[in-house]
């Protein structure tokens, strides 16, 4: 099976430009994708505040539900910043584009690196997440786990590249499970807290656990902070929607504004759900040991039908939260590569009308950091979180900063900003209020975070946002050059450098493919050089004889055979083309002609040319060197085995025979 038929059976037939609108995104299916990351920390986000405060003993596991509730205050001041973000730039890029356009270029390219690196970070901690669920209800996987987290990413891979529509559809079914089961699990725990119905009363556990550490004053208002912060993995993945605006149906932005509210309502449910029935009943978290959300399910519903229910659908989700980076690292790197910041073929659409070139980096990226982790979420969560409070950070300054030039303007008035049109807003005041206290909260949750999980590993996100940054503005001022280069701005024909009549075609023997290229090159040049380069004086005889069978197409051809006592024929090859190039015909263009196979089967092709790839690369490099390759197709042994059917093998073998090329 040729890799075109391969393609099209694992991906799907390709989708017309046409259809691209038909694919996008209704709101359920957009919940769905770009809202698994910040539902499914819903899993473990309870369980990061109370595992901080559980170090100052039982007793301090009271504050959950307060500082839970900051967290839900911070994410609804985060979301209403978004939905801002949306409604003022529809066409997408979130926190990327609002920097550009309002704090300038390096602000938005440290927006730009933060996100990449969570993105990536988000593939990598969600599936081994999911992996450590799987691990822990069949311990005899744990040695797998790689494995299993590499084939996880692998199968998310492929959804993706099938399709976002499709894609959505798939992610759909666990992702709204999981919603349902932990709403009915909350909810049956709410009847039962209440006494109604004459259900049995929630049990409430008086299990004490003494501090291990005793602090005061300023320590512990440090440890507070630190739960907080812990507590603010629920805001991971919000930023989704607004990346992909364009991705929903239209009207976009009012589609996509929808989601994120609906988004907020059900993440920050199921978040002061989950923290309020734990606190009630006690609950206290087990390092390496049962999670708070089964502790809670359990204590609630059971371990009938409910329980199993919530927990099959967490690991799933907590695998599928993944899909959030699969929607947005494409789509940002989209964004970068057509501002020039990074390569231009990542903002190409797949077949399937997808960011199949950014699917499958962020594919290898994220499995590589799966290895290196060993599939070890804990050991990466310290990386989580830190790029999206920084991308929060900026965005939300520069949402303020926006919002100061709306109020610049008079009633019903118009402005043109670099990116999107803006208008007078009575409420601007508010927003920019609410944006400039969201960027200082958020701001300081960064702070916190890169400083007490610094030692942890931090440090490589602190030092790979800005080294990504570098590479951003390294990629844009090659791609300025390249364009200046190429500029016909003041340019007349009389610069263009003339083309030298003489070509030359390295040969290592005489048969179909060089007699072609032969041909070819007395058609464009008088001076036609066929250079070979005899190891032997077997070989040069054996050359000058074969050479001489075809005097019509030899006729006119200057032959250069170049004796040479070594294995390495490149280098005499590429001096004489220097000699001829330099000496011979200065500041002429001098043109290669490269015979060479091309056979019907992929993997054959390594079996050829590896010569002459060598030689191409030696003479790209030089300014005056023209190279054409010349190819000759090889059938494949099956077709011709089927063309010579009833022919003596002899004759099918001469067919097949292979023969030398440069």
């Amino acid at each position: 099976m040729a890799i075109p038929d391969i393609k099209r059976t694992l991906i799907g037939a390709p989708f017309p430009t046409s259809r691209e609108v038909h694919e996008r995104l209704d709101k359920v299916r957009g919940l769905a994708i770009f809202a698994s990351d910040p539902i499914s920390s819903n899993a473990y986000a309870t369980e990061a505040i109370m595992s901080v405060l559980i170090l100052l003993g039982s007793n301090a596991l009271a504050m959950t539900l307060p500082l839970a509730t900051a967290v839900a205050i911070l994410v609804l001041m985060v979301v209403f910043s978004y939905i801002q973000t949306i409604l003022h730039y529809p066409e997408g890029g979130g926190s990327y584009t609002v920097t550009k356009d309002n704090l300038g270029k390096y602000p938005s390219l440290l927006a730009g690196a933060a996100l990449l690196i969570d993105y990536v970070l988000t593939v990598s901690v969600s599936v081994s997440a999911g992996v450590r669920a799987v691990t822990s209800a069949v311990p005899e996987l744990y040695d797998y786990r790689v494995i299993i987290a590499l084939l996880a990413i692998s199968l998310i891979t492929w959804i993706n590249l099938r399709g976002m529509r499709e894609s959505g559809s798939i992610f759909a079914v666990p992702t709204y499970a999981f919603i349902v089961g932990v709403l009915l699990t909350i909810g049956l725990g709410l009847l039962r807290a209440a006494g109604l119905f004459g259900l049995a009363p929630l049990p409430s556990f008086a299990e004490t656990v003494p501090p291990t550490l005793s602090l005061t004053g300023f320590a512990y208002v440090w440890l507070l902070l630190r739960a907080f912060a812990g507590g603010c993995t629920a805001l991971t993945g919000i930023e989704a929607i607004s990346d992909g605006v364009k991705a929903f149906k239209p009207p976009e932005s009012k589609n996509a504004a929808k989601t994120m509210v609906a988004m907020g309502i059900v993440a920050m449910s199921l978040f002061i759900g989950i923290t309020y029935l734990s606190t009630y009943m006690h609950l206290v978290p087990v390092v390496h040991g049962e999670s708070i959300l089964s502790q809670m399910t359990r204590q609630v519903a059971g371990t009938g039908f409910l329980y199993y229910w919530v927990q099959i659908f967490t690991a799933l989700i907590l695998f599928l939260a993944a899909n959030t980076g699969y929607q947005d690292f494409p789509r940002l790197s989209s964004f970068l590569a057509n501002d020039g910041f990074m390569p231009r073929w990542m903002q190409n659409r797949g077949d399937r009308l997808v960011y199949s070139s950014g699917i499958l980096v962020l594919a290898v990226i994220s499995s590589l950091t799966v290895i290196l982790f060993r599939a070890n979420e804990i050991a990466m969560l310290p990386l989580y979180a830190l790029g999206v409070m920084l991308s929060f950070t900026l965005s939300q300054a520069s949402m303020s900063h926006l919002m100061s030039r709306i109020g610049q303007l008079q009633a019903g008035e118009t402005a043109q900003t670099s990116v999107t049109h803006i208008h007078y807003e009575r409420t601007w005041r508010l927003k920019k209020g609410l944006n400039i206290l969201g960027a200082f909260t958020t701001g300081l949750v960064f702070m916190i975070l890169a400083a007490t999980k610094f030692m942890d590993g931090a440090w490589i996100v602190l030092v790979a946002v800005p080294l990504l940054v570098i590479l951003f503005d390294r990629i844009n001022k090659h791609y300025q050059l390249v364009a200046e280069t190429l500029s016909t701005k003041g340019f007349k024909e009389e610069e263009l450098v003339e083309v030298a009549d003489v070509v030359i075609i390295p040969l290592a023997d005489v048969h179909r493919g060089t007699l072609r290229a032969l041909q070819y090159a007395k058609r464009i040049a008088t001076d036609v050089r066929a250079v070979c380069i005899s190891t032997s004086p077997e070989m040069r005889e054996r050359f000058e004889r074969r050479w001489a069978r075809f005097p019509k197409l030899t006729a006119g051809v200057k032959l250069e055979i170049i004796d040479y006592d070594y294995r390495d024929i490149l280098t005499p090859l590429i001096s004489y083309i220097w000699h001829v190039n330099h000496e011979e015909f200065p500041g002429l263009l001098v043109t290669v002609v490269i015979p060479e196979f091309v056979p019907a089967e992929a993997l054959d092709r390594i079996l050829h040319n590896q010569t002459a790839n060598l030689m191409r690369r030696y003479l790209r490099a030089q300014e005056d060197v023209i190279v054409i390759d010349v190819p000759y197709h090889i059938p494949s042994v099956a077709a011709v085995q089927q063309t010579h059917k009833g022919r003596p093998a002899e004759r099918t073998e001469a067919v097949v025979k292979p023969a030398k090329a440069v």
